[in-house]
């Protein structure tokens, strides 16, 4: 069935072209917004219809430059169609409500929805949506609101579904992953031991960001799940600042001494894990001692992964009110951190070692395939179409910053993890036969901002699908966005 349809990715195709520029955004930062409403004027400057989405006109709809826009709220991604439907006609339509079910929040739109992979290779599944803290810098809980958790045996069939479309990795993310189910009488240890028994020999599951407090009371069984030969060794756990003071008035509910028991012990238990974690420099009320204490924690660790961010104030936020640090110092502290960070080589130790990898990604340059090791560290292999999706055994010849290279043991046989064949990049996820046989088609690979040409009289039902892909395909791209901020 034709459609009517023409999707034009930003990143291939010329934007001027669409009709309607379809614009998803993300709420962490001051640049990630200024982009978005960027990317808003140019739309309006070339006199196309606009549809905006995601957390930036979730938590402020009533900016001067949305007036006039239509909306689609964060938890609505399943009802595009109308809002596309209205925009098209010149209407402008907002749905920013919560979804609920007998009063109880939900976590948002449906995980069994059709969606398009970025990655074919890799699943990425939201576990819970909002969070249980009250960050004062944080613009992100205006937009995604308190904790609402998706029931274990949703996230269980997806995590199915996507293996039997030959995916070999799974993600799992939120805001906050350690506080998954505490609104809904579990937790995230029996998560995650129930999708461990989904996982094929040879794939593997990503664990996303948890905060201190919300992982302490697991740290028995975390330490058993993540030795467990199907999860990466991997954590990521912000500290933010190593100051209690600062703590305090960010409002953190940890202090620092809980977040050294997580690294300690996880690193006891578990060894060679991995952990990640962020640092703010230059909070309000930040002294020089402060963050001295800050320099020291990293002295003391040497993540391996270090996430620095100089703190910028989000409007209507309690830390755009407080007494600001200079810029200039935030600045100096922001780059005295990064040199500390680039001083030194995590990985060095590691060159000689023979190690089993997961390929499932290209590099940059396209010169590499991009592997990970059991410890979510990135290896770059020889580029061979026959590596892709496979588990294969490396010796590390040589080590970076933030990466490793490895040439494949002579005799090793790569192994293949998926039970499928893969999906072909660009195609639909999730789809049943009868919607397939229903003309529900794959468009090409998309990155945000979707941007649709049409001829609108299409039919309704297949319309509805399609736009449900582009729908949750933004949704997750901005989510990644977002986390890597």
């Amino acid at each position: 069935m034709n459609l009517g349809l023409h999707i034009i990715s930003s990143a291939q195709d010329d934007p001027a072209e669409a009709d309607l520029w379809l614009l998803n955004s993300c709420t962490v930062k001051n640049p990630a917004e200024d982009h978005f409403r960027n990317s808003i004027k140019k739309a309006q400057e070339q006199e196309k219809k606009v549809v905006v989405a995601g957390c930036v006109p979730q938590a402020q709809p009533r900016m001067d430059y949305l007036k006039g826009l239509s909306i689609i709220g964060v938890q609505q991604i399943d009802r595009v169609v109308e809002v596309v439907d209205e925009a098209v006609k010149g209407h402008s339509v907002r749905l920013l409500g919560q979804k609920k079910d007998g009063g109880k929040r939900l976590g948002g739109a449906r995980l069994d929805l059709p969606k398009i992979r970025k990655n074919p290779l890799i699943e990425i599944i939201s576990i819970n949506t909002g969070c249980l803290n009250a960050c004062t810098y944080c613009k992100t809980k205006h937009a995604r609101g308190d904790l609402a958790s998706y029931p274990i045996e949703e996230l269980v069939e997806r995590t199915r579904q996507s293996f039997q479309e030959g995916v070999c990795e799974i993600w799992l993310t939120s805001e906050d992953t350690g506080a998954y189910g505490r609104d809904i009488g579990t937790d995230l240890p029996t998560l995650l031991w129930r999708l461990v028994e989904e996982i094929p020999q040879g794939a593997m599951l990503r664990l996303g960001m948890t905060n201190p407090p919300y992982i302490l009371e697991h740290l028995e069984e975390m330490a058993k799940i993540l030795n467990h030969p199907r999860v990466y060794a991997f954590l990521h756990v912000p500290v933010q600042s190593a100051s209690d003071s600062v703590l305090m008035d960010m409002k953190r509910e940890y202090c620092v001494d809980d977040f050294k028991q997580v690294v300690d012990f996880l690193k006891e238990r578990v060894p060679g894990v991995t952990l990640a974690t962020d640092i703010i420099c230059g909070f309000p009320g930040e002294t020089e001692e402060d963050f001295r204490q800050t320099i020291d924690l990293v002295k003391l660790y040497r993540f391996p992964s270090l996430f620095i961010n100089q703190f910028y104030p989000r409007p209507g936020t309690p830390a755009a009110r407080m007494e600001q640090v200079p810029a200039h110092v935030k600045k100096q502290r922001t780059k005295e951190l990064s040199q500390l960070f680039h001083s030194y080589n995590p990985y060095d130790h590691k060159v000689g070692e023979k190690q089993h990898v997961l390929v499932t990604e290209e590099s940059f340059d396209g010169q590499y395939y991009v592997a990970h090791n059991k410890f979510y560290e990135q290896v770059l292999v020889p580029k061979r179409s026959e590596f892709s999706g496979k588990m294969i055994e490396v010796e590390i010849y040589e080590s970076g910053k933030h990466f490793l290279k490895g040439r494949p043991v002579e005799d090793s046989r790569p192994f293949t993890p998926s039970i499928a064949e893969p999906l072909q990049k660009g195609a639909v996820s999730g789809l049943t036969q009868e919607q397939m046989a229903g003309g529900v088609r794959s468009p090409a690979a998309l990155s945000p901002p979707f941007l649709l040409s049409a001829s609108y009289s299409v039919d309704k039902e297949a319309l509805t699908k399609l736009l449900i892909v582009l729908a949750v395909a933004a949704a997750v791209l901005a989510f990644v966005i977002e986390k890597a901020t």
